[in-house]
Protein backbone atom coordinates (compact mmCIF):
# COMPACT_ATOMS: atom_id res chain seq x y z
CA UNK A 1 0.00 0.00 0.00
CA UNK A 2 1.02 3.21 -0.99
CA UNK A 3 -0.59 4.92 1.89
CA UNK A 4 0.22 3.46 4.68
CA UNK A 5 2.40 4.80 8.13
CA UNK A 6 5.82 3.86 8.44
CA UNK A 7 8.22 1.50 6.13
CA UNK A 8 8.49 -2.28 6.02
CA UNK A 9 12.30 -2.14 7.98
CA UNK A 10 11.97 -5.35 10.34
CA UNK A 11 14.84 -4.73 11.75
CA UNK A 12 15.56 -5.83 15.61
CA UNK A 13 14.45 -3.72 18.75
CA UNK A 14 12.61 -1.15 16.65
CA UNK A 15 9.50 0.19 19.29
CA UNK A 16 9.51 -3.53 21.18
CA UNK A 17 7.83 -4.78 18.20
CA UNK A 18 8.92 -8.39 17.20
CA UNK A 19 11.06 -8.84 14.87
CA UNK A 20 9.96 -9.64 11.25
CA UNK A 21 6.89 -7.52 12.32
CA UNK A 22 5.73 -4.07 10.30
CA UNK A 23 5.95 -1.32 12.48
CA UNK A 24 3.52 0.84 11.77
CA UNK A 25 3.63 4.86 11.58
CA UNK A 26 2.54 7.39 13.87
CA UNK A 27 0.28 6.33 16.01
CA UNK A 28 -2.53 9.08 16.60
CA UNK A 29 -2.75 11.28 20.10
CA UNK A 30 -4.62 9.61 22.10
CA UNK A 31 -7.44 11.32 24.13
CA UNK A 32 -7.77 9.50 27.42
CA UNK A 33 -10.40 9.91 30.56
CA UNK A 34 -9.25 10.96 33.97
CA UNK A 35 -8.21 7.84 34.85
CA UNK A 36 -6.62 5.09 32.57
CA UNK A 37 -9.12 3.01 30.64
CA UNK A 38 -6.65 0.34 30.56
CA UNK A 39 -6.58 -2.40 33.36
CA UNK A 40 -4.40 -5.25 33.58
CA UNK A 41 -5.75 -7.92 33.29
CA UNK A 42 -7.36 -9.79 36.57
CA UNK A 43 -7.52 -5.82 38.15
CA UNK A 44 -10.56 -5.58 40.49
CA UNK A 45 -12.86 -3.18 38.67
CA UNK A 46 -12.31 0.34 40.18
CA UNK A 47 -14.67 3.69 39.24
CA UNK A 48 -12.63 6.47 37.39
CA UNK A 49 -10.88 9.17 39.70
CA UNK A 50 -12.46 12.38 38.97
CA UNK A 51 -10.76 15.47 37.42
CA UNK A 52 -10.68 18.03 40.31
CA UNK A 53 -12.56 21.12 39.43
CA UNK A 54 -9.95 23.83 40.17
CA UNK A 55 -6.25 23.03 39.99
CA UNK A 56 -3.15 25.33 39.75
CA UNK A 57 -1.82 25.83 36.33
CA UNK A 58 0.41 23.28 35.06
CA UNK A 59 4.32 25.38 34.29
CA UNK A 60 5.80 23.75 31.39
CA UNK A 61 8.00 20.83 32.25
CA UNK A 62 6.48 20.52 35.94
CA UNK A 63 5.32 16.72 36.87
CA UNK A 64 1.77 15.95 36.70
CA UNK A 65 0.93 18.50 34.21
CA UNK A 66 -1.51 17.74 31.90
CA UNK A 67 -0.66 16.80 28.45
CA UNK A 68 -1.83 19.17 25.73
CA UNK A 69 -5.51 18.88 24.77
CA UNK A 70 -4.36 17.48 21.07
CA UNK A 71 -6.30 19.11 17.81
CA UNK A 72 -8.66 16.56 16.01
CA UNK A 73 -6.85 13.26 14.96
CA UNK A 74 -5.21 13.08 11.25
CA UNK A 75 -7.31 11.85 9.04
CA UNK A 76 -6.75 8.29 8.01
CA UNK A 77 -5.10 7.35 4.86
CA UNK A 78 -6.68 5.64 2.01
CA UNK A 79 -7.89 2.55 3.34
CA UNK A 80 -7.95 2.41 6.40
CA UNK A 81 -5.68 2.53 9.49
CA UNK A 82 -2.53 0.30 9.45
CA UNK A 83 -1.45 -2.00 6.65
CA UNK A 84 -3.08 -4.19 4.77
CA UNK A 85 -6.43 -2.54 3.90
CA UNK A 86 -8.14 -3.32 7.71
CA UNK A 87 -10.90 -1.49 8.24
CA UNK A 88 -10.76 2.18 9.64
CA UNK A 89 -10.63 2.07 13.32
CA UNK A 90 -12.87 4.62 14.86
CA UNK A 91 -11.48 7.54 16.96
CA UNK A 92 -11.13 6.73 20.54
CA UNK A 93 -8.47 4.64 22.64
CA UNK A 94 -6.71 2.57 21.04
CA UNK A 95 -5.14 -0.45 22.33
CA UNK A 96 -1.59 -0.14 23.37
CA UNK A 97 1.31 -1.49 21.83
CA UNK A 98 2.44 -5.26 22.86
CA UNK A 99 5.47 -5.14 24.95
CA UNK A 100 4.21 -1.98 26.43
CA UNK A 101 2.07 -1.78 29.09
CA UNK A 102 -0.36 1.43 29.21
CA UNK A 103 -0.05 3.56 32.46
CA UNK A 104 -2.34 6.51 33.82
CA UNK A 105 -2.45 9.58 31.89
CA UNK A 106 -1.51 11.66 34.74
CA UNK A 107 1.73 11.08 36.92
CA UNK A 108 0.56 9.52 40.55
CA UNK A 109 -0.20 12.02 43.02
CA UNK A 110 3.04 12.84 45.73
CA UNK A 111 2.43 10.23 48.43
CA UNK A 112 3.22 13.08 50.96
CA UNK A 113 -0.22 15.13 49.91
CA UNK A 114 -3.03 14.04 51.13
CA UNK A 115 -5.92 13.62 48.56
CA UNK A 116 -8.30 16.23 47.93
CA UNK A 117 -12.08 16.03 47.75
CA UNK A 118 -13.45 17.14 44.33
CA UNK A 119 -14.54 20.83 43.57
CA UNK A 120 -12.19 21.86 46.37
CA UNK A 121 -8.79 24.29 46.69
CA UNK A 122 -5.57 22.48 47.83
CA UNK A 123 -5.48 22.30 51.44
CA UNK A 124 -3.79 25.49 53.59
CA UNK A 125 0.04 25.33 54.07
CA UNK A 126 0.72 25.55 49.99
CA UNK A 127 -0.10 28.79 49.79
CA UNK A 128 -3.81 28.51 49.31
CA UNK A 129 -6.49 29.74 52.64
CA UNK A 130 -8.09 26.27 54.02
CA UNK A 131 -11.49 25.01 52.80
CA UNK A 132 -14.90 26.56 54.49
CA UNK A 133 -15.46 25.63 57.23
CA UNK A 134 -11.80 24.70 58.18
CA UNK A 135 -10.07 26.27 61.18
CA UNK A 136 -6.76 28.17 60.57
CA UNK A 137 -3.69 26.40 61.75
CA UNK A 138 -2.20 27.62 64.68
CA UNK A 139 0.64 30.35 64.75
CA UNK A 140 3.84 28.70 65.02
CA UNK A 141 5.43 29.71 68.67
CA UNK A 142 8.18 31.57 67.61
CA UNK A 143 5.92 34.24 66.19
CA UNK A 144 4.44 34.63 70.01
CA UNK A 145 7.82 34.68 71.25
CA UNK A 146 8.63 37.81 68.93
CA UNK A 147 5.86 39.51 69.79
CA UNK A 148 6.88 39.10 73.72
CA UNK A 149 10.39 40.75 72.87
CA UNK A 150 8.79 43.39 70.50
CA UNK A 151 6.57 44.26 73.50
CA UNK A 152 9.01 44.49 76.14
CA UNK A 153 11.58 46.93 73.47
CA UNK A 154 8.80 48.78 73.09
CA UNK A 155 8.06 49.20 76.79
CA UNK A 156 11.88 49.80 77.73
CA UNK A 157 11.55 52.62 75.36
CA UNK A 158 9.29 54.14 76.37
CA UNK A 159 10.62 54.18 80.19
CA UNK A 160 13.80 56.15 78.59
CA UNK A 161 11.84 58.18 76.88
CA UNK A 162 9.28 59.12 79.95
CA UNK A 163 12.48 59.30 82.20
CA UNK A 164 14.27 61.75 80.07
CA UNK A 165 10.62 63.87 79.82
CA UNK A 166 10.87 63.68 83.16
CA UNK A 167 14.28 64.97 83.90
CA UNK A 168 13.47 67.58 81.71
CA UNK A 169 10.83 68.79 83.24
CA UNK A 170 12.47 68.86 86.44
CA UNK A 171 15.30 71.24 84.99
CA UNK A 172 12.77 73.30 83.21
CA UNK A 173 10.94 73.49 86.85
CA UNK A 174 14.38 74.60 88.86
CA UNK A 175 15.10 77.29 85.93
CA UNK A 176 11.78 78.50 86.10
CA UNK A 177 12.07 78.82 89.85
CA UNK A 178 15.25 80.77 89.39
CA UNK A 179 13.73 83.21 87.06
CA UNK A 180 10.89 83.82 89.18
CA UNK A 181 12.96 84.59 91.94
CA UNK A 182 15.42 86.99 90.06
CA UNK A 183 12.16 88.27 88.66
CA UNK A 184 10.83 88.95 91.92
CA UNK A 185 14.33 90.39 93.22
CA UNK A 186 14.01 92.90 90.24
CA UNK A 187 10.96 94.21 90.71
CA UNK A 188 11.33 95.21 94.41
CA UNK A 189 14.93 96.80 93.61
CA UNK A 190 12.63 99.23 90.82
CA UNK A 191 9.57 99.23 93.36
CA UNK A 192 12.47 100.91 95.80
CA UNK A 193 13.78 102.81 93.16
CA UNK A 194 10.43 104.02 92.53
CA UNK A 195 9.99 105.25 95.81
CA UNK A 196 12.64 107.31 96.31
CA UNK A 197 11.77 109.06 92.63
CA UNK A 198 8.32 109.81 94.24
CA UNK A 199 10.15 110.85 97.46
CA UNK A 200 12.06 113.70 95.33
CA UNK A 201 9.35 114.34 93.51
CA UNK A 202 7.39 115.22 96.55
CA UNK A 203 9.93 117.01 97.82
CA UNK A 204 10.73 118.87 94.22
CA UNK A 205 6.90 119.61 94.90
CA UNK A 206 7.31 121.07 98.41
CA UNK A 207 10.25 123.17 96.76
CA UNK A 208 8.57 124.32 93.83
CA UNK A 209 4.99 125.18 95.96
CA UNK A 210 7.12 126.92 98.55
CA UNK A 211 9.26 129.10 95.78
CA UNK A 212 7.67 132.47 95.54
CA UNK A 213 4.91 133.38 92.53
CA UNK A 214 3.38 136.56 92.47
CA UNK A 215 1.91 135.61 89.33
CA UNK A 216 0.05 132.32 90.94
CA UNK A 217 -0.08 134.69 94.01
CA UNK A 218 -2.27 136.84 92.11
CA UNK A 219 -4.18 135.33 90.42
CA UNK A 220 -5.46 132.87 93.41
CA UNK A 221 -6.35 135.93 95.35
CA UNK A 222 -7.64 138.51 93.46
CA UNK A 223 -11.09 137.25 93.13
CA UNK A 224 -11.71 137.94 96.48
CA UNK A 225 -10.09 141.60 96.81
CA UNK A 226 -12.49 143.99 96.23
CA UNK A 227 -12.61 148.23 96.29
CA UNK A 228 -14.94 149.43 99.28
CA UNK A 229 -16.70 152.70 98.84
CA UNK A 230 -17.81 154.41 102.58
CA UNK A 231 -18.90 157.50 102.28
CA UNK A 232 -16.64 160.00 100.68
CA UNK A 233 -13.61 157.44 101.07
CA UNK A 234 -12.05 154.14 99.42
CA UNK A 235 -10.20 151.74 100.32
CA UNK A 236 -9.61 148.06 99.96
CA UNK A 237 -11.49 144.89 101.76
CA UNK A 238 -10.94 141.37 101.29
CA UNK A 239 -13.00 138.01 102.33
CA UNK A 240 -11.59 136.07 104.75
CA UNK A 241 -12.51 132.61 106.62
CA UNK A 242 -16.04 130.25 106.06
CA UNK A 243 -19.20 131.54 105.29
CA UNK A 244 -21.44 133.36 107.84
CA UNK A 245 -24.17 131.89 110.03
CA UNK A 246 -26.57 133.76 107.93
CA UNK A 247 -25.12 132.57 104.54
CA UNK A 248 -23.26 135.69 103.62
CA UNK A 249 -19.65 136.33 103.71
CA UNK A 250 -17.10 137.88 105.75
CA UNK A 251 -14.82 140.80 105.18
CA UNK A 252 -11.71 142.97 106.76
CA UNK A 253 -10.72 146.50 106.33
CA UNK A 254 -9.45 149.36 108.31
CA UNK A 255 -11.10 151.02 110.71
CA UNK A 256 -9.87 154.62 109.58
CA UNK A 257 -11.74 153.47 106.39
CA UNK A 258 -14.99 153.34 107.42
CA UNK A 259 -14.85 155.72 110.57
CA UNK A 260 -16.57 158.73 109.31
CA UNK A 261 -20.07 156.40 108.37
CA UNK A 262 -19.59 155.00 111.72
CA UNK A 263 -19.11 157.99 114.08
CA UNK A 264 -22.01 159.27 112.03
CA UNK A 265 -24.12 155.87 112.47
CA UNK A 266 -24.24 154.66 109.63
CA UNK A 267 -23.57 150.85 108.53
CA UNK A 268 -24.00 150.28 104.41
CA UNK A 269 -20.61 150.42 102.55
CA UNK A 270 -20.22 149.21 99.35
CA UNK A 271 -18.26 146.31 97.46
CA UNK A 272 -17.34 146.78 93.90
CA UNK A 273 -14.91 145.41 91.21
CA UNK A 274 -14.91 144.40 87.73
CA UNK A 275 -18.47 147.31 87.21
CA UNK A 276 -19.91 145.41 89.60
CA UNK A 277 -21.59 146.89 93.17
CA UNK A 278 -22.50 144.87 96.20
CA UNK A 279 -23.78 146.27 99.10
CA UNK A 280 -22.02 145.39 102.88
CA UNK A 281 -22.42 146.07 106.55
CA UNK A 282 -20.62 147.43 108.89
CA UNK A 283 -20.56 144.67 111.81
CA UNK A 284 -18.20 146.00 114.57
CA UNK A 285 -14.96 148.04 114.32
CA UNK A 286 -11.38 148.26 116.59
CA UNK A 287 -10.02 151.25 116.75
CA UNK A 288 -7.45 150.25 118.59
CA UNK A 289 -5.76 148.07 115.93
CA UNK A 290 -7.21 149.77 113.35
CA UNK A 291 -9.59 146.52 111.95
CA UNK A 292 -13.36 146.59 110.87
CA UNK A 293 -15.49 143.52 110.20
CA UNK A 294 -17.69 143.78 107.11
CA UNK A 295 -20.35 141.20 106.02
CA UNK A 296 -22.43 140.83 102.87
CA UNK A 297 -25.08 138.57 101.31
CA UNK A 298 -23.10 137.98 98.46
CA UNK A 299 -20.97 134.42 98.61
CA UNK A 300 -16.89 134.72 97.51
CA UNK A 301 -14.46 132.39 98.32
CA UNK A 302 -12.51 133.77 101.84
CA UNK A 303 -9.00 133.99 101.73
CA UNK A 304 -7.01 131.52 104.64
CA UNK A 305 -5.08 133.11 107.41
CA UNK A 306 -1.55 132.26 107.80
CA UNK A 307 -0.92 130.03 111.03
CA UNK A 308 2.48 131.29 111.51
CA UNK A 309 4.02 134.82 112.39
CA UNK A 310 6.36 136.26 109.46
CA UNK A 311 10.15 136.51 109.06
CA UNK A 312 12.22 139.32 108.23
CA UNK A 313 13.18 138.55 104.29
CA UNK A 314 9.98 136.71 103.49
CA UNK A 315 8.69 137.33 100.13
CA UNK A 316 5.34 138.48 100.05
CA UNK A 317 2.74 140.39 97.15
CA UNK A 318 0.41 143.29 98.45
CA UNK A 319 -3.00 143.66 97.01
CA UNK A 320 -5.16 146.76 96.76
CA UNK A 321 -7.08 150.02 94.89
CA UNK A 322 -4.67 152.46 95.10
CA UNK A 323 -6.02 155.81 94.68
CA UNK A 324 -8.99 153.84 93.53
CA UNK A 325 -7.10 151.78 90.52
CA UNK A 326 -8.43 148.22 91.88
CA UNK A 327 -6.52 145.04 91.25
CA UNK A 328 -3.25 146.56 91.81
CA UNK A 329 -0.55 143.88 92.74
CA UNK A 330 3.18 145.58 94.53
CA UNK A 331 5.31 142.96 95.45
CA UNK A 332 8.39 143.20 98.48
CA UNK A 333 9.98 141.16 101.60
CA UNK A 334 8.99 141.38 105.03
CA UNK A 335 11.56 144.08 106.44
CA UNK A 336 10.70 143.61 110.05
CA UNK A 337 8.49 142.17 112.75
CA UNK A 338 7.90 145.01 115.31
CA UNK A 339 6.73 144.24 118.57
CA UNK A 340 3.85 146.15 120.31
CA UNK A 341 4.57 149.50 121.96
CA UNK A 342 3.79 152.81 123.29
CA UNK A 343 0.20 152.40 123.70
CA UNK A 344 -0.08 150.34 120.53
CA UNK A 345 -0.14 146.77 119.00
CA UNK A 346 2.65 145.04 117.07
CA UNK A 347 3.30 145.85 113.13
CA UNK A 348 4.11 144.02 110.31
CA UNK A 349 7.08 146.40 108.24
CA UNK A 350 7.53 145.50 104.48
CA UNK A 351 8.92 147.60 101.73
CA UNK A 352 6.31 146.69 98.90
CA UNK A 353 4.84 150.04 97.28
CA UNK A 354 1.33 151.40 98.72
CA UNK A 355 -0.46 154.31 98.40
CA UNK A 356 -3.48 155.45 99.47
CA UNK A 357 -6.54 153.21 98.78
CA UNK A 358 -4.19 150.07 99.98
CA UNK A 359 -5.68 150.34 103.27
CA UNK A 360 -7.45 147.25 104.26
CA UNK A 361 -5.98 145.71 101.26
CA UNK A 362 -4.10 141.86 102.15
CA UNK A 363 -0.68 140.91 102.61
CA UNK A 364 -0.06 137.53 101.12
CA UNK A 365 3.14 135.10 101.79
CA UNK A 366 4.44 132.63 98.50
CA UNK A 367 1.35 130.44 100.22
CA UNK A 368 -1.19 132.59 99.35
CA UNK A 369 -2.01 132.83 102.69
CA UNK A 370 -3.00 136.20 104.77
CA UNK A 371 -0.24 137.53 107.09
CA UNK A 372 -1.45 141.10 107.22
CA UNK A 373 -3.54 144.27 106.89
CA UNK A 374 -1.46 146.90 104.63
CA UNK A 375 -2.40 150.31 106.80
CA UNK A 376 -0.50 153.28 106.31
CA UNK A 377 2.62 154.03 105.10
CA UNK A 378 5.69 156.20 106.88
CA UNK A 379 5.60 159.88 105.61
CA UNK A 380 8.12 161.29 103.81
CA UNK A 381 9.96 157.94 103.31
CA UNK A 382 10.14 155.55 100.56
CA UNK A 383 9.92 151.46 101.47
CA UNK A 384 8.26 151.78 104.70
CA UNK A 385 4.80 150.26 104.73
CA UNK A 386 3.08 148.67 107.57
CA UNK A 387 0.55 145.90 108.35
CA UNK A 388 -1.29 145.21 111.11
CA UNK A 389 -0.66 141.04 111.97
CA UNK A 390 -3.64 138.78 110.51
CA UNK A 391 -3.34 136.94 114.01
CA UNK A 392 -4.39 140.25 115.76
CA UNK A 393 -7.74 140.52 113.49
CA UNK A 394 -8.58 137.15 114.10
CA UNK A 395 -8.46 137.02 117.61
CA UNK A 396 -10.41 140.41 117.84
CA UNK A 397 -13.14 139.02 115.89
CA UNK A 398 -12.79 135.62 115.65
CA UNK A 399 -13.92 135.27 111.76
CA UNK A 400 -10.83 133.80 110.15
Amino acid sequence: MTAGYGSADTGPGDGGFPPGTARPGPLPPRIEPAASAYRPPGAPAQPPSPRPAWSPPAQPGQWGAAPAKPSAPPAAPAGGWGHGGASPTPPGPSAPPPGNPPGPAWPPASPSLPPQAAGQPPAHGHGQPPAPGQPYPAAPATKGRGLTVTALVLAGLLAVVTGLQAYQINRLSNRLGDTDSRVAAAQAADNTRLDGLESRAGALEKQAGAAFNPEAVASAVLPSVFRVRAGNSTGTAFAIGKPSAGGGTNLFTNYHVVDALWQTGEREVFLERTNQRFPATIVRVDEANDVAHLRTNGKFTGLVAAPAAVKSGQQIVVVGAPLGLEDSVTTGVVSAFREAGGGEGPVIQFDAPINPGNSGGPVINGSKQVVGIATAKARNAEGIGLAVPIKVACNGFKIC
